[in-house]
């Protein structure tokens, strides 16, 4: 092809390089080697020049990216995360002995989502100044709304293809049913969850309608659906994403392969933990900017429509739970089936003809002398008439 193998080499160089960078900052980040640290400080890999000599005699000079890690400002989100997580396994590993820990920490969350909702009253107090503060900061005012414009629809586009595409898709495969008639079905809730913003105030109705127009058991839905409200956050992890990757843009940041994938990771594993509330995934928006170095102060943009843009949220999260105890209620009734198949097709087989009674000769010899005795009580009979 005529091209300068020295440049192909350089560029095979540089491209190891930075897999090699980003390598060593996922592991550092997954794995700190200070917890208390992780708190404000963060793992990050940093390039520096250095000037070679040639090693032929000739006065070359080359020029090399050496990488090397620092500890930049910032929470180390990841690691915490990860660190959570495998503390909470090994404290169920415990058993009894670490249910005061775990105790301890319900209610120390209990307790931190109380101050939230106290905060949360002062909430548009704060954001209006806030917001109006970012306003005046920027050159262009319509810019900055056409921005909100877009971000908007990009998360209810985003919602409505996956509520109304991918997860009746999802039901289709595994059931082979029509999930729309399954979504009319849990209408009334999908209603109730756009106007109230919230997936705990949403589950009782939600339990009404799946048990009483999809047919799903109770064992199901108040086993799954709980679950649900607090775990599966579907629509909170896409909005999540679409708010940090527009943040990053309003603040004129590239965003690199690593830091696609620590959004992803983080917006999955932080929508877990988020509140069934109004404006709970908002709260955990914070994790994911502190995760990949962008601003928090910008989450106040994000708040200033959340108000829409949460409900869309929150019909996406329940639609997902009642998706969920519905592929489940197939698989029971389909093994209930099964089951009752083989119990019928043992009872037809076994009920063939009569089988003849066993004869036994002490049987026998009985009937028979039970028969002459009744012979001679009616001779006897006869004789005594005459």
């Amino acid at each position: 092809m005529g091209g300068d193998p020295s440049a192909t080499g350089m560029q095979k160089y540089l491209l190891i390089l930075g897999f090699y960078g980003h390598g060593r900052v996922c592991h550092g980040n997954i794995f700190p080697s200070n917890l208390v640290s992780s708190a404000f400080q963060s793992y990050a890999t940093s390039y520096k020049l250095v000037k070679k000599n040639g090693t032929d005699g000739n006065p070359n000079i080359t020029v090399e990216q050496v990488p090397f890690g620092t500890d930049q400002d910032g929470m180390n989100i990841l690691g915490l995360v990860v660190f959570a997580i495998v503390f909470g396994v090994a404290l169920r590993k415990l058993g009894e002995e670490g249910e005061i820990l775990i105790k301890f920490f319900n209610s120390f969350n209990e307790a931190t989502m109380v101050l939230v909702s106290w905060i949360m009253w002062y909430a548009p107090i704060g954001i209006m100044f806030l917001v109006a503060g970012k306003i005046v900061e920027m050159e262009e005012v319509g810019k900055l709304f056409a921005s909100l414009g877009k971000y908007i629809a990009c998360c209810i586009i985003g919602h409505a293809i996956h509520g109304l595409l991918v997860l009746p898709g999802i039901y289709f495969i595994f059931t082979r049913k029509n999930p729309y008639t399954f979504l009319w079905g849990i209408f009334t809730a999908l209603a109730t969850a756009f106007g109230t913003s919230s997936s705990s105030a949403t589950l009782p109705l939600m339990m009404k309608c799946v048990e009483e127009k999809n047919g799903v058991s109770k064992h199901i839905s108040r086993f799954i659906l709980p679950i649900g409200a607090t775990v599966n956050m579907d629509g909170a992890a896409l909005f999540q994403c679409v708010a940090a990757v527009f943040i990053a843009q309003l603040n004129n940041t590239s965003l690199n392969f690593i830091q696609v994938i620590t959004i992803l990771v983080t917006a999955t594993a932080s929508s877990v933990g988020a509140a069934g509330i109004p404006a709970g995934g908002v709260l955990t928006l914070a994790i994911i900017l502190e995760a990949i170095g962008l601003p928090t102060t910008d989450i106040s943009l994000i708040l200033a429509v959340d108000w829409l843009v949460d409900r869309t949220c929150t019909v996406l999260n329940v639609e997902g739970d009642a998706f969920g105890a519905g592929i489940l209620q197939f698989f029971v009734d389909r093994d209930a089936k099964q089951k009752g198949t083989e119990l019928s097709e043992v009872r037809v087989d076994g009920d063939q003809s009569a089988p003849d009674p066993e004869y036994s000769p002490l049987i026998g010899k009985q009937g028979r002398r039970d028969c002459s005795e009744g012979d001679k009580m009616a001779r006897n009979e006869k004789e005594s008439a005459m």
